[in-house]
């Protein structure tokens, strides 16, 4: 199996999609992940393929999709948006996997035409489908501005401080500290911005995939 940090690697936000549909089985694929989601989490996350008005708008800020038909809607009860960071995060990478484009999308698409069912918010969009192209790498931080290891530094943490830097956040901020305390337990450090609480679902997701999560422990 391909390592999770290679398709963290290649995986980019990409905001146009050809006119290809998605086959039965990526479909069929994606929709048995969606609900293993489901039961794990408690979110409600809906795949919709070959649908095209979520993204369909006329307003001149939605111009930055084209040609996205397949998308998941991620809604739930109140106050889990860090789940919705988390578990999205694992479509995200799942669909990568399977050779399928992406992009998070939490403002910039038809809210009409996306609504969520009884009891639930909507917490994002993920748009899915074949890209024009891979995208491309955005720019990251030093390693010293978001990651703090002193000492004997384990592999572990290496490939999940990597795996963190890799992860795509809102605006590409990076709004996130992790540190490695002495006793190798692992504290993420939440900082104010766009998106929060889902950009740290996100890079909890990242650094736990990464490190693999029975290598270590998180920090109080």
């Amino acid at each position: 199996m391909e390592d999770i940090l290679d398709i963290m690697r290649r995986r980019h936000s990409v905001r146009r999609y050809k006119n290809v549909a998605v086959e039965k089985e990526l479909a069929d694929a994606l929709r048995a992940e969606a609900e293993t989601v489901n039961r794990e989490s408690g979110l409600n996350v809906r795949l919709f393929v070959d649908e095209p008005e979520a993204f369909k708008a006329a307003k001149p800020h939605y111009g930055s999709f084209s040609g996205c038909r397949n998308y998941f809607v991620i809604e739930g009860p109140e106050n889990m948006a860090e789940q919705a960071g988390y578990y999205g995060e694992r479509l995200v990478l799942y669909a990568q996997r399977l050779g399928l484009n992406t992009c998070w999308v939490a403002l910039t698409y038809e809210r009409s035409k996306v609504t969520a069912e009884k009891g639930n918010e909507i917490y994002v969009v993920i748009a899915l489908g074949y890209g024009e192209n891979e995208g491309v790498q955005h720019r990251s931080k030093p390693y010293e501005k978001l990651i703090k290891a002193e000492g004997d530094v384990p592999e572990w943490f290496k490939r999940g401080a990597e795996g963190a830097m890799l992860a795509p956040t809102a605006i590409n901020q990076q709004q996130f500290r992790i540190e490695l305390l002495p006793d190798k337990s692992v504290r993420i450090k939440s900082l104010p911005g766009p998106c929060r609480y889902i950009d740290y679902g996100i890079v909890k997701y990242h650094f736990e995939a990464a490190a693999g999560k029975d290598n270590f422990k998180w920090a109080d």
